[in-house]
């Protein structure tokens, strides 16, 4: 039988899959662990507005037909809130798609893809992926460190990616740091500004936090990604965009998969986006859940790295391999992040009150406090 690995592309075969968080019905076939709750994968546990609920499930009465490819509905309820023309959108099954489109568009074999250490692992995982070279700067205070970004754009960069704020470790940049890091970029080079976190981010970080959309008009090279997997409570869904200059929202949507949002999510993104009051409710859940693990592992003796997001990274001080497992056999699942040179961290989001609480225990009971 013919091995397929040998004639694979080199760049595919030496790649690592993304290994997401583990799922609750893994953990219950693996230690048959009942109850679990999941802190693991930065999901929203208020779940999604009853007004997406609503329209996902009428939606269901069509899914014997394809969705809009266009998602002309969605485009302009989105242009309605940011501003924008429907040109300058492009839909996503989560805003990993166009992430990955941009590179597509813009990145062959050779090209350079610029990203900081301790950032999301898809960003060199899809630059190796299509041929393109990933090149890390390191990190400062666990968080991107534009100065050294810029000293490595090379005649070869295409692409920058930025998550702000930063996933795992939840760090950020300020509106005065990033705009005149965008000042330094050459136009020819696109800037890729990651917000899957934006709404707790300007929740928690206030009016210091950019708002990047805007200054579209002004830098042509930058991209906006949102998603609606987060705040939005719709993970499930699969659904995203981003917000680009025309030319680059059409580059990407001449690679962009037909029907890459499915109808039944094209209508719970359009709903969600009406029920504000669900939003901020998660938003505000949020912050307090954040401040209740921050108090908890303070009081267990733990450091911790500040977070803007649903989540936070703590450190252990130790290998938290073995912290992870004891949490697993307690019926928590969090996120080791070893993966990301972390080894010493455990990435946790923020629960529900109770399920906070239970986490607070797990860690108690293990560090014998």
């Amino acid at each position: 039988m013919i091995d397929f690995s040998k004639i694979a592309s080199e760049a595919v075969s030496s790649l690592r899959p993304y290994q997401p968080g583990k799922p609750i019905e893994e953990l219950e076939r693996e230690y048959g662990v009942t109850n679990i709750i999941k802190l693991a994968s930065n999901e929203n546990p208020f779940g999604p507005s009853r007004a997406a609920k609503k329209a996902m499930t009428t939606a269901l009465e069509n899914i014997w037909l394809y969705p809009d490819g266009n998602g002309f509905e969605l485009k302009a309820a989105l242009a309605k809130k940011h501003s924008v023309d429907p040109a300058q959108i492009t839909l996503g099954n989560g805003s990993s798609d166009p992430l990955a489109f941009i590179l597509g568009a813009l990145v062959q074999p050779g090209d350079e893809v610029l990203y900081s250490d301790h950032s999301f692992a898809i960003y060199p995982l899809i630059t190796q992926a299509i041929g393109g070279v990933g090149v890390s700067a390191p990190a400062k205070d666990w968080g991107y460190d534009l100065d050294a970004i810029l000293e490595r754009i090379t005649a070869r960069t295409k692409v920058i990616f930025i998550a702000n704020p930063n996933n795992p470790t939840g760090t950020w940049l300020n509106k005065n740091v990033l705009l005149t890091f965008m000042q330094q970029v050459p136009e020819q080079v696109v800037v890729v500004v990651d917000e899957a976190y934006y709404e707790y981010a300007v929740d928690l970080a206030g009016d210091e936090f950019p708002e990047t959309i805007p200054w579209i008009e002004q830098f042509p090279n930058l991209m906006v990604t949102r998603t609606f997997s987060k705040a939005y409570a719709l993970a499930g869904a699969r659904v995203g965009y981003s917000i680009s200059h025309p030319q680059i929202a059409d580059l990407m949507n001449r690679i962009r998969p037909p029907f890459n949002v499915n109808s039944v999510a094209l209508a719970g993104a359009e709903a969600a986006l009406t029920d504000i009051e669900h939003l901020m409710e998660s938003i505000v859940m949020n912050t307090t859940g954040m401040a209740q693990i921050e108090k908890g592992v303070k009081a267990l003796g733990l450091d911790y790295i500040p977070s803007i997001g649903n989540f936070i990274s703590v450190d252990f001080g130790q290998p938290a391999e073995p912290i992870y497992e004891a949490l697993l056999r307690h019926g928590v699942i969090v996120r080791p992040v070893a993966n990301y040179a972390m080894p010493n961290h455990l990435r946790i989001t923020v629960g529900r009150p109770d399920d906070n609480q239970r986490l607070l225990e797990g860690l108690a009971h293990y560090l014998g406090k």
